[in-house]
């Protein structure tokens, strides 16, 4: 095994630190300032706007993306480790373009997505001249499982009708959302996975409103979390992605690169609460000396760093698996992935909330955000629970004996 980045890695990786130190590092406190004193704080600040035409003169720019000629062209395997170094701010993926839900939008754009329909949205997307919102989950129903989807997509001539509530459909509160990927079921008769669809429909098409937005423990995120109603929306038939009944299939694609994506910026995040740690722990006195002489803080962060470490190689093995075998083959290690990734996550963040004690609880530095987002994390694209269950099931196969020697 080679642990060596390839030549362009290693030469982005160290341009992507350098813009981090930089640029988007500094440029936090002035982000939510900036959020705070927009009449929408749901707008995006100027500041961001700043450092993403940074980001596009350093050629940082769209590295998420694999498919296609129009994005950088890295493998998953080459992008991985990038993922992690902007995962440690939370306005560090959005100012290289590569933040959710837009990436995975766009990937799908670009695998499933007619010229035309690429032309009108993924091109734009990529441009960040639009944002895009993606419409899966339902609150009536548990729909980590999409059989359980309600929302319908009915075919009506040359449309589509459209209806459904849909919650925590992330980005839909932004002004310069354009898009919205929806999810439905198009033929309930069909076989189990075949009854589902996607669809593209315009954000201000009518029948499509914002209930309200919903908050994360509390913090309300920039792009905003929305509870929306889709009321008799019609959109043209040619907007339907894919195939018709191939929402399903779609989803699985947009997931196993997302669910890496996820666990790098995850990795990243660990890194930062573990240097926040030790940071604290070296300065802050207690008991006659600094935190860092107490066994138990030692512990903490000994663990921290063999846990991070870990979960990094882990992660590193699902993205050669999805870039040398696809996406299917790396089902199980995309699922174990997105459920290591944020347990270790949230168990680094916690220590370090422990060593700041008052302060870690506090906004006056970034990890009661951790807290809550790597904590959230652990439901959203799949609670733990149905990863674990994927997972399980596919180690009980290697044991499943022939019916006939059941009896």
């Amino acid at each position: 095994m080679d642990f060596e980045f390839t030549a362009r890695t290693a030469d982005l990786a160290a341009r992507l630190e350098t813009f981090m130190a930089e640029h988007v590092l500094p440029a936090e406190a002035v982000y939510d300032a900036q959020v705070a004193a927009n009449a929408n704080p749901h707008e995006q600040p100027q500041v961001m706007r700043d450092l993403q035409r940074v980001a596009r003169e350093q050629g940082l720019w769209n590295l998420f993306m694999t498919h296609g000629d129009r994005g950088a062209g890295l493998t998953n395997l080459e992008y991985a480790p990038l993922a992690e170094i902007v995962g440690r701010s939370i306005i560090g993926n959005e100012a290289i373009n590569c933040s959710a839900p837009d990436t995975g939008n766009m990937e799908i754009l670009a695998m499933y997505g007619t010229e035309q329909q690429q032309k009108e949205w993924l091109d734009p997307l990529l441009a960040c001249e639009i944002r895009s919102a993606f419409a899966m989950t339902e609150p009536a129903v548990a729909s980590s499982d999409a059989r359980n989807i309600t929302s319908t997509i009915r075919r009506d001539g040359d449309h589509y009708v459209i209806n459904g509530r849909k919650w925590y459909t992330s980005g839909i509160l932004d002004p310069d959302c354009r898009l919205i990927i929806f999810m439905g079921k198009s033929d309930p008769e069909a076989p189990t996975y075949r009854q589902q669809s996607m669809i593209l429909v315009p954000a201000d098409a009518d029948g499509v409103e914002v209930v309200r937005d919903l908050p994360m423990f509390g913090y309300h995120d920039r792009l905003g979390h929305g509870e929306v109603t889709f009321t008799d929306v019609r959109v043209p038939a040619e907007n339907i992605l894919g195939e018709e009944g191939g929402g399903f299939a779609i989803a699985q694609g947009r997931l196993g690169p997302g669910r890496m994506h996820y666990a790098m910026r995850a990795i990243g995040m660990a890194e930062r609460a573990l240097q926040l740690m030790c940071q604290r722990a070296a300065s802050r006195e207690a008991f006659g000396g600094p935190l860092a002489e107490q066994g138990v803080v030692r512990e903490w962060i000994g663990r921290s760093r063999m846990e991070i470490d870990q979960i990094r190689l882990h992660t590193f093995k699902a993205a050669w698996l999805m870039d040398t075998r696809g996406n299917a083959a790396a089902r199980t290690e995309a699922a174990a992935i997105k459920v290591a990734a944020m347990e270790v996550a949230h168990k680094v963040v916690d220590r370090a909330v422990q060593t700041w004690g008052a302060a870690g609880v506090s906004d006056d530095t970034v990890l009661a955000r951790l807290y809550a987002l790597t904590r959230a994390l652990q439901v959203a694209d799949g609670p733990t629970e149905v990863h674990l269950r994927s997972i399980a099931l596919q180690e009980l196969k290697k044991y499943d004996a022939p019916k006939e020697a059941r009896a």
